[in-house]
This record gives structure tokens, sequence and C-alpha cells, in this order.
């Protein structure tokens, strides 16, 4: 099943509404059935496999750094925000797992952003984001569910399909693959959002539960319908090294802070957008990495690896950090 079928089978399903944030609190995690390696099999049933990344395989690679707010240093004694100035390595993408995917079409939404901090002493803290404020599925178990779901469903498959009976029960995926942006008019003027959460603990040992958020220093662009239709397959790793070459990129980083009664462990659910907002710094992007086939092979970001001050809230954070290196040793 290509995915611009899937889509459009998803667009024919159902009209995509979203659960209340009071419906979702009566879901607990259940303990995960699937292993990570069942997760990076259900990305190839998906979209097929290529020798690349898993998911969001078509990529650009930037250099820069990350300079920390004073007001990070009050949340968090993490060392990514107790001193100055550090080196960052960042990746836009595509989403899929197709290495070839046109820029231009939907499908390739949610955009990804992921950066790594590379601290003083060697360690690093790795932060990994996309386009959309939310993810199609509460936990790793489902999203494995609805990837073999995918593959299954391609246009010989006797209806209903394994995917109309997933969407049919889980409709916040509906909308996750309905309510998609419009192709950004660059990687740089588009907001990109941390679905897991996690905790802040400060040097007080006072805890606070957030959520991550980059915000452009361009502002929020997208193409419209004529724009789109005169893009080209590549115009977003193309219009990112332009960019850059001509001036630096900015992102401005957050933390969206939790209220009681959030969702820690439910990435489906997107916070309310009134919850308080704090600056922990600015990533500025100065170049293309000079040899991307290389530093792509050898990137490997770890969500979960995380020092003291920042623990995890939410499961998938470790389902994700254990089958990304499952998905980086199949493409070395």
């Amino acid at each position: 099943m290509t995915l611009h079928a899937f889509v459009a089978c998803v667009l024919v399903l159902a009209t995509p509404f979203a659960l209340s944030q009071d419906d979702a609190m009566v879901h607990a995690q259940d303990a995960p059935h699937e292993t990570p390696a069942d997760l990076v099999a259900g990305l190839h049933t998906a979209f097929g496999v290529h020798h690349a990344r898993a998911v969001h395989a078509k990529g650009t690679i930037l250099q820069g750094s990350f300079t920390p707010s004073p007001e990070a240093r009050t949340l968090t004694v993490a060392p990514a925000f107790a001193s100055g100035t550090v080196p960052v390595t960042a990746r836009f993408s595509d989403f899929t797992g197709i290495p070839d995917i046109p820029d231009n079409i939907g499908d390739a939404n949610p955009r990804g952003f992921a950066i790594k901090l590379r601290l003083p002493g060697g360690s690093s803290l790795d932060v990994v984001t996309h386009s959309f404020n939310g993810f199609p599925t509460r936990t790793s178990d489902e999203f494995a569910q609805l990837l073999r779901a995918i593959g299954t469903s391609g246009a010989g498959a006797a209806k209903p399909t394994d995917l109309d009976k997933f969407l049919a029960a889980h409709p916040i995926a509906v909308t996750f693959l309905t309510t998609q942006k419009p192709p950004p008019q660059s990687f740089a003027t588009a907001s990109y959002f941390g679905v897991n959460a996690f905790a802040f603990i400060n040097a007080k040992g006072k805890r606070l539960d957030v959520r991550y958020r980059f915000v452009p220093a361009a502002g929020e662009h997208w193409l419209d319908a004529a724009a789109l239709k005169a893009a080209g397959p590549d115009y977003l790793q193309t219009e990112i090294t332009s960019r850059v070459g001509s001036g630096k990129i900015s992102f401005d980083w957050y933390a969206q802070v939790a209220q009681a009664g959030d969702v820690l462990d439910d990435p489906s659910i997107a916070w309310p957008e009134s919850r308080r907002l704090v600056k922990l710094g600015t990533v500025t992007l100065t170049s293309v990495d000079a040899d991307q086939a290389k530093t792509d092979k050898g990137l490997l970001f770890l969500p979960g690896q995380l020092p003291a001050g920042i623990e995890a809230d939410d499961p998938m954070i470790a389902m994700r950090n254990a089958a990304y290196p499952i998905s980086f040793g199949a493409r070395q």
C-alpha cells in the first residue's frame, strides 16, 4: 500500500475529531507487549526496507549552537542549561521511512527536527520533535499495530481492512492523519513539538512536568496552492541550504509546563495552549554539514539518554530509545 493511498483511505473512512482531555484521563498505560524490534519491523512493513532510517529517512543536517536562558537554570540542574553556549548538530526531515519521498506532498508531514547538544566532557542531550502537536496513538504498542495495519491494507486487501478496523477504534489517529498543516515554505518556518513529557528537577528538588516546543524566529509560513504546485520534490532540502548560506537560522526552545490533571503518559493528547511556556534558550544554526552521508550514517539520536535533572514521564520514551539503535544498526 502506498502512503498516498493510505492517507486517501483515511480521508474516506472518517471525519476527524479529537478526544477531550477529560476523556483521555480514563486511559492508563498498559505494560508494553510490543518489543523495540517489533516497532522497527512495523515501520519497515509500512514504508518498506530501504537501508535507511526506518522513519524520517529523508533529511538535511546542519551545525550550530545552543545558548541557554537564565530561566532554564531555575527549572533543572541538567548540564545543557547550566553553562554557556554549546555546539549543536540538527537534522530536519520528512516523515516516513521512504528516503526519496517528495518534499512537496502532504504525505511527508509531519516534518521532523532532531537536535544533539554536545556537552562538555563528551556527553550529549538529544531532543526529537516533529511539526504536529500530538501523536497518532497513546502507546508504542498501538503505534506498532497501526504501522502493521498500514502495511497489510493494500489495494487488494479484503474489506474491512486491518487499517479500517484500527482507525475505527482509534479516532485520534484519524485526527493526526487528516489535520496536518500544509507543507512549510522552509524547514525554518515551522514550529516543532516534543510530544513526550519529561520531568525537570531543579537544585531544590522541585519537579516540573514539561513538553518541548521549538518556535522559529522567521515565523510560521506555509505554501499556498500555487507555490506548492511550483515547488520541486527536493525544495525543502534546497531551500534550507540556501537559507543558512545567507544567514543564521534560529529557534527559541520552550518548555510547556503541565498543570494538575494534564496527561503525562499519552502523547496523542496535546496540552491546552493556555499552559505556561518558559524559554529554555535559543538554537542557532549557521551551516550545512559538509559531509551529509558520512555524518548521517553515524548520527544516532537517543531521547531517553537523560542527565541528572531530567527524567522521562512517558514510557514511550524508553521504547523509542531502544528502537532507534536497532534502526541505526540496520542502516550501517
